[in-house]
Protein backbone atom coordinates (compact mmCIF):
# COMPACT_ATOMS: atom_id res chain seq x y z
CA UNK A 1 0.00 0.00 0.00
CA UNK A 2 1.24 3.46 -0.87
CA UNK A 3 2.32 5.53 2.11
CA UNK A 4 1.31 9.17 2.21
CA UNK A 5 2.84 12.25 3.73
CA UNK A 6 1.36 13.03 7.15
CA UNK A 7 1.09 16.66 8.22
CA UNK A 8 -0.08 16.23 11.80
CA UNK A 9 -1.25 13.78 14.48
CA UNK A 10 -3.34 14.38 17.59
CA UNK A 11 -3.93 11.86 20.39
CA UNK A 12 -2.65 9.06 18.19
CA UNK A 13 -4.93 10.01 15.33
CA UNK A 14 -3.48 11.00 11.99
CA UNK A 15 -4.90 13.99 10.23
CA UNK A 16 -5.33 13.12 6.56
CA UNK A 17 -4.87 15.99 4.14
CA UNK A 18 -5.96 14.13 0.98
CA UNK A 19 -9.21 16.13 0.69
CA UNK A 20 -10.89 19.14 2.31
CA UNK A 21 -12.66 16.97 4.93
CA UNK A 22 -9.31 16.59 6.78
CA UNK A 23 -10.28 13.48 8.77
CA UNK A 24 -8.53 12.48 11.99
CA UNK A 25 -8.00 8.73 11.57
CA UNK A 26 -7.43 6.41 14.52
CA UNK A 27 -5.06 3.44 14.43
CA UNK A 28 -6.48 0.62 12.27
CA UNK A 29 -9.30 2.80 10.96
CA UNK A 30 -10.06 4.33 7.57
CA UNK A 31 -11.16 7.87 6.78
CA UNK A 32 -14.64 8.89 5.67
CA UNK A 33 -13.75 8.12 2.06
CA UNK A 34 -12.54 4.56 2.81
CA UNK A 35 -9.49 5.38 0.67
CA UNK A 36 -6.96 6.31 3.38
CA UNK A 37 -6.23 4.53 6.64
CA UNK A 38 -3.98 4.68 9.67
CA UNK A 39 -1.67 1.69 9.73
CA UNK A 40 0.83 1.64 12.59
CA UNK A 41 0.82 5.41 12.77
CA UNK A 42 1.33 5.89 9.04
CA UNK A 43 -1.22 7.15 6.55
CA UNK A 44 -1.64 4.65 3.73
CA UNK A 45 -3.63 4.56 0.54
CA UNK A 46 -5.96 1.57 0.86
CA UNK A 47 -6.66 0.74 -2.79
CA UNK A 48 -3.76 -0.86 -4.65
CA UNK A 49 -1.59 1.18 -6.95
CA UNK A 50 -2.31 -0.27 -10.39
CA UNK A 51 -0.10 -0.63 -13.42
CA UNK A 52 -1.07 -1.92 -16.83
CA UNK A 53 1.14 -4.15 -18.91
CA UNK A 54 1.25 -4.04 -22.67
CA UNK A 55 0.82 -7.75 -23.35
CA UNK A 56 -1.84 -7.64 -26.04
CA UNK A 57 -0.25 -5.55 -28.79
CA UNK A 58 2.00 -8.46 -29.63
CA UNK A 59 -1.02 -10.55 -30.50
CA UNK A 60 -0.42 -12.94 -27.64
CA UNK A 61 2.58 -14.97 -26.60
CA UNK A 62 5.19 -15.26 -29.33
CA UNK A 63 7.31 -18.30 -30.01
CA UNK A 64 10.98 -17.20 -30.14
CA UNK A 65 13.12 -18.01 -33.13
CA UNK A 66 16.27 -19.91 -32.17
CA UNK A 67 18.92 -20.36 -34.87
CA UNK A 68 20.13 -23.93 -35.31
CA UNK A 69 22.86 -24.58 -32.77
CA UNK A 70 22.33 -21.09 -31.34
CA UNK A 71 21.26 -19.89 -27.94
CA UNK A 72 17.87 -18.57 -27.06
CA UNK A 73 18.82 -14.90 -26.65
CA UNK A 74 15.48 -13.49 -27.79
CA UNK A 75 12.40 -13.40 -25.62
CA UNK A 76 10.00 -13.12 -28.54
CA UNK A 77 9.17 -9.49 -27.86
CA UNK A 78 8.70 -7.61 -31.13
CA UNK A 79 6.62 -4.67 -29.95
CA UNK A 80 7.66 -3.86 -26.40
CA UNK A 81 4.93 -6.16 -25.16
CA UNK A 82 6.32 -5.99 -21.63
CA UNK A 83 6.06 -2.21 -21.35
CA UNK A 84 4.46 -1.05 -18.14
CA UNK A 85 2.38 2.03 -17.47
CA UNK A 86 1.72 3.40 -14.01
CA UNK A 87 -1.92 4.44 -13.75
CA UNK A 88 -3.39 6.87 -11.25
CA UNK A 89 -5.60 4.15 -9.77
CA UNK A 90 -4.56 3.86 -6.13
CA UNK A 91 -1.92 6.58 -6.51
CA UNK A 92 -3.34 9.28 -4.24
CA UNK A 93 -4.13 12.91 -4.87
CA UNK A 94 -2.49 16.34 -4.99
CA UNK A 95 -4.69 18.07 -2.41
CA UNK A 96 -4.00 20.74 -1.08
CA UNK A 97 -2.63 21.39 -4.55
CA UNK A 98 0.72 22.96 -3.82
CA UNK A 99 2.18 19.45 -3.86
CA UNK A 100 3.41 17.68 -6.97
CA UNK A 101 1.32 14.78 -8.22
CA UNK A 102 1.78 11.55 -6.22
CA UNK A 103 3.80 9.89 -8.99
CA UNK A 104 5.79 11.55 -11.75
CA UNK A 105 7.38 8.62 -13.53
CA UNK A 106 10.11 8.59 -16.12
CA UNK A 107 10.90 5.80 -18.57
CA UNK A 108 12.22 5.34 -22.08
CA UNK A 109 9.79 4.47 -24.85
CA UNK A 110 11.28 3.60 -28.22
CA UNK A 111 14.45 5.43 -27.21
CA UNK A 112 12.62 8.61 -26.16
CA UNK A 113 12.67 9.89 -22.57
CA UNK A 114 9.07 10.06 -21.44
CA UNK A 115 7.28 11.26 -18.32
CA UNK A 116 3.87 10.22 -17.00
CA UNK A 117 2.25 12.29 -14.27
CA UNK A 118 -0.46 10.40 -12.38
CA UNK A 119 -2.97 11.66 -9.85
CA UNK A 120 -6.39 10.79 -8.55
CA UNK A 121 -8.30 13.98 -9.20
CA UNK A 122 -11.05 15.18 -6.85
CA UNK A 123 -13.86 16.08 -9.24
CA UNK A 124 -16.80 18.14 -8.01
CA UNK A 125 -17.39 19.19 -11.61
CA UNK A 126 -18.09 15.77 -13.03
CA UNK A 127 -20.77 13.32 -14.01
CA UNK A 128 -21.66 10.45 -16.29
CA UNK A 129 -23.21 10.41 -19.73
CA UNK A 130 -25.36 7.31 -20.22
CA UNK A 131 -26.24 5.79 -23.60
CA UNK A 132 -29.07 3.26 -23.40
CA UNK A 133 -29.64 1.20 -26.52
CA UNK A 134 -33.43 1.13 -26.79
CA UNK A 135 -36.32 2.65 -28.70
CA UNK A 136 -38.50 2.49 -25.66
CA UNK A 137 -39.74 5.70 -24.11
CA UNK A 138 -37.84 6.40 -20.91
CA UNK A 139 -39.28 9.83 -20.18
CA UNK A 140 -39.70 13.29 -21.69
CA UNK A 141 -36.53 15.23 -22.47
CA UNK A 142 -35.32 17.33 -19.51
CA UNK A 143 -37.27 15.10 -17.07
CA UNK A 144 -35.47 14.56 -13.79
CA UNK A 145 -33.73 11.27 -13.11
CA UNK A 146 -34.07 10.26 -9.47
CA UNK A 147 -32.44 7.84 -7.07
CA UNK A 148 -34.04 7.33 -3.65
CA UNK A 149 -36.34 10.19 -4.60
CA UNK A 150 -33.45 12.62 -5.03
CA UNK A 151 -32.73 14.32 -8.40
CA UNK A 152 -29.38 13.13 -9.75
CA UNK A 153 -29.62 14.09 -13.44
CA UNK A 154 -31.97 14.43 -16.38
CA UNK A 155 -33.06 12.93 -19.69
CA UNK A 156 -31.24 14.54 -22.58
CA UNK A 157 -31.69 14.41 -26.36
CA UNK A 158 -31.99 10.91 -27.78
CA UNK A 159 -29.62 9.65 -30.46
CA UNK A 160 -30.01 7.09 -33.23
CA UNK A 161 -31.34 3.94 -31.61
CA UNK A 162 -30.44 5.09 -28.10
CA UNK A 163 -31.85 7.12 -25.26
CA UNK A 164 -29.46 9.37 -23.36
CA UNK A 165 -29.18 10.44 -19.73
CA UNK A 166 -26.93 12.99 -18.05
CA UNK A 167 -26.12 12.12 -14.45
CA UNK A 168 -24.35 14.28 -11.88
CA UNK A 169 -22.77 17.67 -12.38
CA UNK A 170 -21.78 20.23 -9.81
CA UNK A 171 -25.32 21.49 -9.15
CA UNK A 172 -26.58 18.06 -8.10
CA UNK A 173 -23.37 17.31 -6.18
CA UNK A 174 -23.13 20.59 -4.28
CA UNK A 175 -26.08 22.83 -5.15
CA UNK A 176 -28.92 20.93 -3.49
CA UNK A 177 -29.51 19.29 -0.15
CA UNK A 178 -26.89 17.18 1.59
CA UNK A 179 -28.85 14.04 0.72
CA UNK A 180 -29.05 15.03 -2.95
CA UNK A 181 -25.30 15.50 -3.06
CA UNK A 182 -24.62 12.22 -1.27
CA UNK A 183 -27.01 10.22 -3.44
CA UNK A 184 -25.70 11.82 -6.62
CA UNK A 185 -22.12 11.01 -5.67
CA UNK A 186 -23.06 7.43 -4.82
CA UNK A 187 -24.91 7.01 -8.15
CA UNK A 188 -22.00 8.31 -10.22
CA UNK A 189 -19.63 6.07 -8.28
CA UNK A 190 -21.76 2.96 -8.93
CA UNK A 191 -22.18 3.71 -12.62
CA UNK A 192 -18.50 4.49 -13.18
CA UNK A 193 -17.35 1.40 -11.28
CA UNK A 194 -19.64 -0.72 -13.49
CA UNK A 195 -21.98 -1.54 -10.64
CA UNK A 196 -25.77 -1.62 -10.93
CA UNK A 197 -27.69 1.60 -10.37
CA UNK A 198 -31.48 1.83 -10.02
CA UNK A 199 -32.96 4.97 -11.58
CA UNK A 200 -36.48 6.39 -11.86
CA UNK A 201 -37.48 9.03 -14.40
CA UNK A 202 -40.22 11.57 -13.70
CA UNK A 203 -43.16 10.76 -15.96
CA UNK A 204 -41.36 7.76 -17.39
CA UNK A 205 -39.68 4.45 -16.72
CA UNK A 206 -37.71 2.81 -13.97
CA UNK A 207 -34.34 1.58 -15.16
CA UNK A 208 -31.64 -0.72 -13.88
CA UNK A 209 -28.28 0.09 -15.46
CA UNK A 210 -24.83 -1.44 -15.40
CA UNK A 211 -22.09 -0.36 -17.79
CA UNK A 212 -21.53 -2.92 -20.53
CA UNK A 213 -24.73 -4.87 -19.72
CA UNK A 214 -28.24 -4.89 -21.14
CA UNK A 215 -30.50 -2.22 -19.63
CA UNK A 216 -33.55 -3.36 -17.67
CA UNK A 217 -36.55 -1.13 -18.35
CA UNK A 218 -39.63 -1.43 -16.14
CA UNK A 219 -38.36 -4.81 -15.02
CA UNK A 220 -37.82 -6.18 -18.54
CA UNK A 221 -34.33 -6.74 -19.91
CA UNK A 222 -33.78 -5.11 -23.28
CA UNK A 223 -32.19 -7.42 -25.83
CA UNK A 224 -31.83 -5.55 -29.13
CA UNK A 225 -30.87 -2.15 -30.43
CA UNK A 226 -32.91 -1.27 -33.51
CA UNK A 227 -31.28 -1.79 -36.89
CA UNK A 228 -32.57 1.58 -38.11
CA UNK A 229 -35.68 3.72 -38.17
CA UNK A 230 -38.73 2.44 -40.04
CA UNK A 231 -37.69 4.15 -43.26
CA UNK A 232 -34.13 2.83 -43.08
CA UNK A 233 -35.42 -0.68 -42.42
CA UNK A 234 -37.59 -0.46 -45.55
CA UNK A 235 -34.61 0.67 -47.60
CA UNK A 236 -32.33 -2.09 -46.28
CA UNK A 237 -34.69 -5.03 -46.66
CA UNK A 238 -37.07 -4.09 -49.48
CA UNK A 239 -35.64 -6.77 -51.77
CA UNK A 240 -36.31 -9.40 -49.09
CA UNK A 241 -40.04 -8.76 -49.44
CA UNK A 242 -40.31 -8.40 -53.21
CA UNK A 243 -42.78 -10.98 -54.55
CA UNK A 244 -43.64 -12.37 -51.11
CA UNK A 245 -45.87 -9.61 -49.74
CA UNK A 246 -47.73 -6.62 -51.20
CA UNK A 247 -47.22 -4.12 -48.41
CA UNK A 248 -44.87 -3.72 -45.45
CA UNK A 249 -45.20 -1.21 -42.63
CA UNK A 250 -42.23 -0.85 -40.26
CA UNK A 251 -43.55 0.80 -37.11
CA UNK A 252 -41.24 3.28 -35.42
CA UNK A 253 -41.74 6.16 -33.03
CA UNK A 254 -39.53 8.43 -35.10
CA UNK A 255 -40.05 7.52 -38.77
CA UNK A 256 -42.50 4.79 -39.75
CA UNK A 257 -41.80 3.32 -43.19
CA UNK A 258 -44.31 2.13 -45.83
CA UNK A 259 -42.89 -0.08 -48.58
CA UNK A 260 -45.24 0.72 -51.47
CA UNK A 261 -44.78 4.49 -51.08
CA UNK A 262 -41.08 4.44 -50.19
CA UNK A 263 -38.48 5.19 -52.83
CA UNK A 264 -37.09 1.68 -52.38
CA UNK A 265 -40.50 0.27 -53.27
CA UNK A 266 -40.82 2.56 -56.27
CA UNK A 267 -37.47 1.41 -57.65
CA UNK A 268 -38.63 -2.20 -57.28
CA UNK A 269 -41.91 -1.40 -59.11
CA UNK A 270 -44.05 -2.34 -56.11
CA UNK A 271 -47.62 -1.28 -56.83
CA UNK A 272 -49.60 1.06 -54.60
CA UNK A 273 -51.89 -0.57 -52.05
CA UNK A 274 -54.22 2.26 -51.03
CA UNK A 275 -52.92 2.13 -47.46
CA UNK A 276 -53.62 5.06 -45.13
CA UNK A 277 -51.29 5.91 -42.23
CA UNK A 278 -52.52 8.09 -39.36
CA UNK A 279 -49.23 9.91 -39.00
CA UNK A 280 -47.74 13.12 -40.34
CA UNK A 281 -46.37 12.44 -43.81
CA UNK A 282 -42.82 13.62 -44.27
CA UNK A 283 -41.70 12.35 -47.66
CA UNK A 284 -43.12 9.43 -49.67
CA UNK A 285 -43.22 6.34 -47.50
CA UNK A 286 -41.99 8.14 -44.37
CA UNK A 287 -44.33 9.17 -41.54
CA UNK A 288 -43.74 11.04 -38.28
CA UNK A 289 -45.85 10.81 -35.10
CA UNK A 290 -47.89 7.73 -35.94
CA UNK A 291 -48.38 7.36 -32.17
CA UNK A 292 -47.07 8.71 -28.92
CA UNK A 293 -43.73 7.51 -27.50
CA UNK A 294 -43.94 4.43 -25.29
CA UNK A 295 -42.59 0.96 -24.65
CA UNK A 296 -44.68 -0.82 -27.29
CA UNK A 297 -44.06 -1.45 -30.99
CA UNK A 298 -41.01 0.46 -32.27
CA UNK A 299 -40.84 2.72 -29.22
CA UNK A 300 -44.49 3.81 -29.55
CA UNK A 301 -47.31 3.40 -27.06
CA UNK A 302 -49.25 0.96 -29.27
CA UNK A 303 -49.59 -2.77 -28.90
CA UNK A 304 -51.99 -3.29 -31.80
CA UNK A 305 -50.28 -1.97 -34.94
CA UNK A 306 -53.60 -1.70 -36.81
CA UNK A 307 -54.42 1.38 -34.71
CA UNK A 308 -52.07 3.46 -36.87
CA UNK A 309 -53.96 2.52 -40.07
CA UNK A 310 -56.93 4.27 -41.61
CA UNK A 311 -59.27 2.67 -44.14
CA UNK A 312 -57.67 1.31 -47.29
CA UNK A 313 -58.62 3.18 -50.47
CA UNK A 314 -61.06 0.91 -52.34
CA UNK A 315 -59.90 2.37 -55.66
CA UNK A 316 -56.50 0.76 -55.15
CA UNK A 317 -56.77 -1.90 -52.44
CA UNK A 318 -58.26 -5.33 -53.10
CA UNK A 319 -59.30 -8.44 -51.14
CA UNK A 320 -56.41 -10.81 -50.61
CA UNK A 321 -53.79 -8.02 -50.38
CA UNK A 322 -50.95 -9.29 -48.18
CA UNK A 323 -49.42 -7.01 -45.54
CA UNK A 324 -46.58 -7.44 -43.06
CA UNK A 325 -46.32 -5.12 -40.07
CA UNK A 326 -43.08 -5.32 -38.12
CA UNK A 327 -41.15 -3.31 -35.53
CA UNK A 328 -37.63 -1.97 -36.05
CA UNK A 329 -36.12 -4.76 -33.97
CA UNK A 330 -38.20 -7.60 -35.39
CA UNK A 331 -39.49 -8.38 -31.89
CA UNK A 332 -43.09 -7.62 -32.88
CA UNK A 333 -44.67 -8.57 -36.17
CA UNK A 334 -47.98 -9.54 -37.73
CA UNK A 335 -49.09 -10.87 -41.10
CA UNK A 336 -52.45 -9.68 -42.42
CA UNK A 337 -54.66 -10.31 -45.46
CA UNK A 338 -57.43 -7.91 -46.52
CA UNK A 339 -60.90 -9.45 -46.40
CA UNK A 340 -63.86 -8.68 -48.69
CA UNK A 341 -64.43 -5.44 -46.82
CA UNK A 342 -60.75 -4.46 -47.16
CA UNK A 343 -60.21 -5.00 -43.44
CA UNK A 344 -56.87 -6.54 -42.37
CA UNK A 345 -57.26 -9.99 -40.83
CA UNK A 346 -54.42 -11.31 -38.71
CA UNK A 347 -53.08 -14.64 -39.92
CA UNK A 348 -51.95 -17.28 -37.49
CA UNK A 349 -48.95 -18.35 -39.56
CA UNK A 350 -46.21 -16.24 -41.09
CA UNK A 351 -45.05 -17.44 -44.53
CA UNK A 352 -41.53 -18.86 -44.46
CA UNK A 353 -40.01 -16.08 -46.57
CA UNK A 354 -41.49 -13.40 -44.35
CA UNK A 355 -40.37 -15.24 -41.23
CA UNK A 356 -36.89 -15.27 -42.72
CA UNK A 357 -37.03 -11.51 -43.34
CA UNK A 358 -38.12 -10.83 -39.76
CA UNK A 359 -35.23 -12.94 -38.50
CA UNK A 360 -32.83 -10.99 -40.72
CA UNK A 361 -34.05 -7.73 -39.18
CA UNK A 362 -33.45 -9.20 -35.72
CA UNK A 363 -30.03 -10.53 -36.73
CA UNK A 364 -28.97 -7.06 -37.82
CA UNK A 365 -29.92 -5.55 -34.46
CA UNK A 366 -26.89 -5.27 -32.20
CA UNK A 367 -27.18 -6.31 -28.55
CA UNK A 368 -28.68 -3.58 -26.39
CA UNK A 369 -26.16 -2.22 -23.90
CA UNK A 370 -25.88 0.55 -21.36
CA UNK A 371 -22.74 2.60 -21.97
CA UNK A 372 -21.29 4.88 -19.29
CA UNK A 373 -18.85 7.67 -20.04
CA UNK A 374 -17.23 9.49 -17.16
CA UNK A 375 -16.88 13.21 -17.83
CA UNK A 376 -14.94 15.62 -15.65
CA UNK A 377 -13.07 18.88 -15.81
CA UNK A 378 -9.46 18.94 -14.65
CA UNK A 379 -9.35 22.31 -12.93
CA UNK A 380 -6.37 24.53 -12.22
CA UNK A 381 -5.77 22.90 -8.84
CA UNK A 382 -5.37 19.43 -10.35
CA UNK A 383 -3.13 20.80 -13.09
CA UNK A 384 -0.95 22.46 -10.45
CA UNK A 385 0.15 18.99 -9.41
CA UNK A 386 1.61 18.58 -12.89
CA UNK A 387 3.21 21.96 -13.43
CA UNK A 388 3.95 25.17 -11.61
CA UNK A 389 2.18 27.02 -14.44
CA UNK A 390 -1.13 25.15 -14.94
CA UNK A 391 -2.20 26.89 -18.14
CA UNK A 392 0.85 25.48 -19.93
CA UNK A 393 -0.45 21.97 -19.35
CA UNK A 394 -3.74 22.95 -20.99
CA UNK A 395 -1.88 24.32 -24.00
CA UNK A 396 0.32 21.24 -24.17
CA UNK A 397 -2.75 18.97 -24.26
CA UNK A 398 -4.41 21.10 -26.94
CA UNK A 399 -1.20 21.05 -28.99
CA UNK A 400 -1.13 17.22 -28.77
CA UNK A 401 2.21 17.26 -26.97
CA UNK A 402 0.61 15.68 -23.92
CA UNK A 403 -1.57 12.57 -24.01
CA UNK A 404 -4.38 12.28 -21.48
CA UNK A 405 -5.64 8.95 -20.20
CA UNK A 406 -7.89 7.79 -17.38
CA UNK A 407 -6.68 4.63 -15.71
CA UNK A 408 -4.74 3.93 -18.89
CA UNK A 409 -7.86 4.19 -21.05
CA UNK A 410 -7.93 6.78 -23.84
CA UNK A 411 -9.68 9.99 -22.83
CA UNK A 412 -11.44 12.28 -25.27
CA UNK A 413 -10.51 15.89 -24.52
CA UNK A 414 -13.24 18.37 -25.33
CA UNK A 415 -12.31 21.46 -27.35
CA UNK A 416 -12.38 24.87 -25.74
CA UNK A 417 -10.88 26.03 -22.48
CA UNK A 418 -9.64 23.82 -19.68
CA UNK A 419 -9.13 20.06 -19.81
CA UNK A 420 -12.55 18.43 -19.88
CA UNK A 421 -12.13 14.71 -20.41
CA UNK A 422 -14.50 11.87 -21.21
CA UNK A 423 -13.68 8.16 -20.94
CA UNK A 424 -15.46 4.83 -21.33
CA UNK A 425 -15.52 3.32 -17.86
CA UNK A 426 -15.53 -0.26 -19.20
CA UNK A 427 -12.03 0.29 -20.60
CA UNK A 428 -10.64 1.24 -17.21
CA UNK A 429 -9.39 -1.08 -14.45
CA UNK A 430 -12.02 -2.33 -12.02
CA UNK A 431 -12.83 -0.02 -9.11
CA UNK A 432 -11.00 2.90 -10.71
CA UNK A 433 -13.27 5.45 -9.02
CA UNK A 434 -13.62 6.55 -5.44
CA UNK A 435 -15.21 9.45 -3.58
CA UNK A 436 -14.68 11.99 -0.87
CA UNK A 437 -17.61 13.10 1.27
CA UNK A 438 -17.40 16.76 0.27
CA UNK A 439 -19.09 15.22 -1.93
CA UNK A 440 -16.96 14.62 -5.01
CA UNK A 441 -15.81 11.78 -7.23
CA UNK A 442 -12.18 10.68 -7.22
CA UNK A 443 -11.07 9.62 -10.69
CA UNK A 444 -7.70 8.60 -12.12
CA UNK A 445 -6.05 10.82 -14.70
CA UNK A 446 -2.62 10.56 -16.31
CA UNK A 447 -0.63 13.01 -18.43
CA UNK A 448 2.11 11.52 -20.61
CA UNK A 449 4.65 13.53 -22.60
CA UNK A 450 8.31 13.74 -23.55
CA UNK A 451 10.69 14.69 -20.77
CA UNK A 452 11.81 17.83 -22.62
CA UNK A 453 8.18 18.91 -23.09
CA UNK A 454 7.53 18.37 -19.40
CA UNK A 455 10.48 20.57 -18.52
CA UNK A 456 9.25 23.27 -20.94
CA UNK A 457 5.82 23.50 -19.34
CA UNK A 458 7.28 24.05 -15.89
CA UNK A 459 6.95 20.53 -14.55
CA UNK A 460 7.97 19.40 -11.08
CA UNK A 461 11.31 18.03 -12.24
CA UNK A 462 12.53 17.38 -8.70
CA UNK A 463 9.68 14.91 -8.12
CA UNK A 464 10.45 12.62 -11.07
CA UNK A 465 11.20 9.00 -10.18
CA UNK A 466 12.20 6.15 -12.50
CA UNK A 467 9.44 3.74 -13.45
CA UNK A 468 11.19 0.88 -11.68
CA UNK A 469 10.81 2.67 -8.35
CA UNK A 470 7.09 3.22 -8.87
CA UNK A 471 6.50 -0.34 -10.05
CA UNK A 472 7.98 -1.66 -6.79
CA UNK A 473 5.00 -0.10 -5.01
CA UNK A 474 2.39 -1.46 -7.42
CA UNK A 475 0.15 -4.11 -5.91
CA UNK A 476 -2.05 -4.78 -8.91
CA UNK A 477 -0.87 -5.55 -12.41
CA UNK A 478 -3.34 -5.96 -15.24
CA UNK A 479 -3.11 -6.59 -18.96
CA UNK A 480 -4.73 -4.05 -21.23
CA UNK A 481 -5.82 -6.06 -24.26
CA UNK A 482 -7.94 -3.55 -26.19
CA UNK A 483 -6.89 0.02 -25.40
CA UNK A 484 -4.41 2.08 -27.36
CA UNK A 485 -1.12 1.93 -25.47
CA UNK A 486 -0.87 5.28 -23.65
CA UNK A 487 2.78 5.77 -24.62
CA UNK A 488 2.38 4.87 -28.31
CA UNK A 489 4.13 7.36 -30.60
CA UNK A 490 0.97 8.11 -32.58
CA UNK A 491 -0.52 9.76 -29.50
CA UNK A 492 1.94 12.65 -29.63
CA UNK A 493 2.85 15.45 -31.99
CA UNK A 494 6.62 15.08 -31.88
CA UNK A 495 8.76 18.18 -32.10
CA UNK A 496 5.92 20.68 -32.18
Amino acid sequence: MVKQHVESAINGKIRCDACPVMCYIAEGKAGACDRYANENGELIRVDPLTIIENTASSGGKLVPFVPEGGEDNWDGDLVHSNSQFVTAVGAGTTYPDYKPAPFIVSQKQNGVDMVTVVTEGIFSYCGAKIKIDTDRFLGPETSLVRVEGEPVGHVTTGEYGSQMLSIGGVHHLTGGSKKEGRVTCDTILKLCNSETAELAIDGGATISLKAGSAPIINGVEESRMRVGCGSATIGMFAKQWLGHVDEVVVVDDHITGVLSEHQAGKLLDIAGTGIKIKGRRSTPGRYFRVAEPGIGWGGTNIYDPLTILGDFDPKTAYPGLRMLMVSTTGEQYGYYILDENLKPELQTALPAKLQESVEIIAENCEPALASVLFIGGAGGSLRAGVTTNPVRLTRSVKDALTYVSCGGAPAYVWPGGGITVMADVTQMPSNSFGYVPTPAIVAPIEFTMRLEDYRALGGHMEAIVPVEQAIELAERRIAQPSNVWPMAEKNFKWGA
